[in-house]
């Protein structure tokens, strides 16, 4: 490569001429897709910012002026040209480059992000920050089109116009986020692009009135008011006009010598805030002609040639998200109340298949997670039977929505929890380890998580059918293998049951983790051991007859869950057994994930770190019933508080 291999930093960068740029962003390209192609990867998502990473870099004398990328699975760019390129091959595994955005990883990476709508807020405090400080430096804050759409998003472009603080943001307007753009706003934007000719004959009337001798100044003054209006009523002016923006667009995000001098002139702007507007394609410059948007936006390895992935010879079970998407297809064909709503996650919740089949039923609300739910709540108050498929992570940002618009009503929405548990390459933005712990406060609800995938399907049938809120969680990946073709049927709200009985220890598992919990067992009978083995079904109601029922003939209760420990399925059994005053009748060993930051990496490798599989469920009980020493010839008494 001419350039790519002599450039170690954006100063390298800033060293070359700008006719050259172009031939950089083509090498950039191109090792983006030799590098996926091996390792996989935010591959369409990033090939479509290269020519934007390459000018910001120019034009702004970074790190010492702040880029704030929104998401941040756009930025394989931005990491090889900030002295990362040798290290993308290790991007997304264990110990490698993060897939996103981390402040400790560069100097360069000035705002972790993992999560869409972030960027304009973050930039819009550093710019606040430095004005405070009497510092002079840029803030540009690039962000999507359909991040745009998120709410606070438009929170932070509503302060940025009030407060006037200098600040560039780079609108990167390919009409995607995973999924293609959905709302008001991508047609919006829409209107934009097509109002550029009627933009150009402004500025040429107003160059024709200044030219008039004597008093063309004049004129273009008194005229300035009455094109003003003309712009907001046939240009969508909304942010240009109404919200204290100033605009520059559009521009082709992938000619670098016009993004330059977009950046240039919005860099000369001191009294405001500045939009950017740059179209691209998401995924320019992939090998694949055929534009599979779901496909590419991240890739396993593939074909260089091609763009075609690799195809494995192993056959495996359906995905629980297909099966989720499977699943909803047969209930809403016999309920016609039932609906679905993803938040621009179609493909990754298995609702993609829902739109095609039932598209006046379902609906992609954009990313919007907390307009998602309030929106179900409303569906529900006249009787709807909405479904919620959001991934954990993402959920989390609905809390307040789930708690007052859903469960103080009391309302029927049912929340399938994608991605709960480790997630693996996504890393800390995208493990869903925190939702049995802020669900368990809600009141009103149903909490449960199945142990596979055909007790997924009952899961689901039994949240929609329970008359007020419900939730389940589901890993990430492939099923088990159980059987998917039998009926779903209703279980009893807060009922486990009983796989395996023994007398010596009970493991109580709480989704994921009843699989690894069995195979534990078995390994502990070759050792003498004797366990009993609980699918706990539901952390909310909680199965308190079994788990009390436990401790007349077990020493060891062990509780194994896939999330954070705090607050979590092993607290509430601590919980219960404390209310009922059992808690020094039996030794509790809660098994989860520690109070620690999980990175990212294979699940199975991370799941071994933390002892959640099945040797490090076979480790840590036969550890503790050695601690206990031999078991006692009469079980202990035990005092029940009514």
């Amino acid at each position: 490569m001419r350039f790519l291999s002599e450039l170690n930093s954006p100063a390298d960068l800033r060293q070359l001429k700008v006719e050259d740029l172009q031939e950089v962003a083509d090498e950039v390209r191109q090792f983006i897709i030799d590098t996926c192609s091996r390792v996989g990867g935010h591959t369409g998502a990033s090939l479509g910012a290269v020519e934007l990473a390459v000018a910001m870099h120019y034009v702004f004398d970074t790190p010492s002026d702040r880029l704030v990328w929104d998401v941040g699975h756009q930025a394989y760019a931005h990491k090889i040209l900030t002295g990362r390129r040798d290290q993308l091959h290790t991007i997304k595994t264990y110990e490698g480059l993060s897939g996103f955005l981390r402040r400790d990883e560069s100097e360069y990476d000035t705002f972790g992000a993992g999560h869409a709508s972030t960027s304009i807020s973050a930039a819009l405090g550093m710019a606040v920050a430095r004005d405070k400080k009497d510092e002079d430096f840029h803030v540009c804050a690039l962000i999507g089109d359909s991040s745009l759409a998120g709410g606070m998003a438009m929170e932070a472009i509503n302060q940025a116009g009030h407060l006037k603080s200098r600040l560039i943001v780079i609108l990167n307007d390919n009409g995607m986020s995973i999924a293609p753009a959905v709302g008001s706003l991508s047609g919006y934007l829409n209107r934009i692009k097509e109002a550029q000719s009627y933009q150009h004959l402004k500025e040429e009337i107003g160059d024709a009135l200044e030219s008039v001798p004597g008093i063309g100044g004049k004129l273009r003054r008194a005229a300035k008011s009455f094109k003003d209006a003309i712009a907001a009523a046939v240009l969508p002016g909304a942010l240009v006009n109404e919200l204290g923006f100033k605009y520059i667009g559009y521009v082709d995000g992938h000619n670098v010598p016009a993004l330059v001098r977009a950046l240039e002139e919005a860099k000369k702007v001191d009294d405001g805030p500045v939009i950017v507007h740059a179209l691209t394609n998401k995924g320019h410059g992939f090998p694949n002609p055929e534009k599979n948007y779901y496909a590419y936006h991240a890739t396993g390895p593939f074909d260089p040639k091609t763009g075609l992935p690799y195809k494995s010879s192993k056959t495996a079970p359906p995905t629980y998200t297909e099966v989720f998407g499977r699943t909803m297809c047969e209930l809403m064909a016999r309920d016609e109340k039932i609906v679905t709503i993803t938040a621009a996650m179609p493909d990754g919740t298995g609702v993609d298949k829902v739109l095609e089949k039932f598209p006046e039923r379902s609906f992609d609300v954009g990313i919007a997670e907390q307009h998602a739910v309030t929106f179900c709540a409303g569906m529900a108050c006249e009787g709807l039977k909405p479904v919620a498929a959001i991934y954990s992570t993402f959920l989390q940002r609905g809390f307040d929505q789930v708690i007052h618009d859903v469960c103080l009503q009391d309302l029927n929405v049912t929340f399938a929890m994608d991605r709960a548990g480790i997630v693996g390459a996504d890393g800390p933005t995208h493990h869903g380890l925190l939702d049995i712990a802020y669900f368990r406060g809600y009141p009103n609800i149903v909490l449960m998580a199945p142990k596979d995938e055909g007790e997924m399907r009952d899961m689901m049938l039994t949240g929609i059918e329970f008359d007020g809120p419900a939730a389940l969680r589901y890993p990430r990946g492939n099923g088990v293998g159980a059987d998917i073709t039998r009926e779903p049927h209703v279980l009893e709200i807060g009922k486990g049951e009983v796989l395996r009985e023994g007398s010596d220890v009970a493991i109580v598992a709480y989704g994921s983790m009843v699989n690894p919990s069995m195979d534990a067992a078995r390994m502990l009978e070759k050792d003498g051991v004797d366990a009993t083995v609980v699918n706990a079904r539901f952390v909310k109601p909680l199965d308190e007859e079994l788990i009390v029922s436990l401790l007349e003939d077990h020493r060891l209760i062990v509780t194994v869950e896939e999330a954070y420990l705090a607050g979590g399925f092993g607290s509430a059994v601590m919980e219960l057994l404390e209310s009922k005053g059992m808690q020094d009748a039996v030794k509790v060993v809660r098994m989860g994930v520690p109070d620690k930051i999980v990175t990212h990496g294979d699940p199975r490798l991370l799941l071994a770190k933390y002892g959640l599989d099945a040797d490090g469920i076979h480790a840590k009980t036969l550890e503790n019933i050695k601690e206990l020493g031999e078991r006692k010839s009469e079980p202990k008494r035990l005092r029940v508080v009514r």
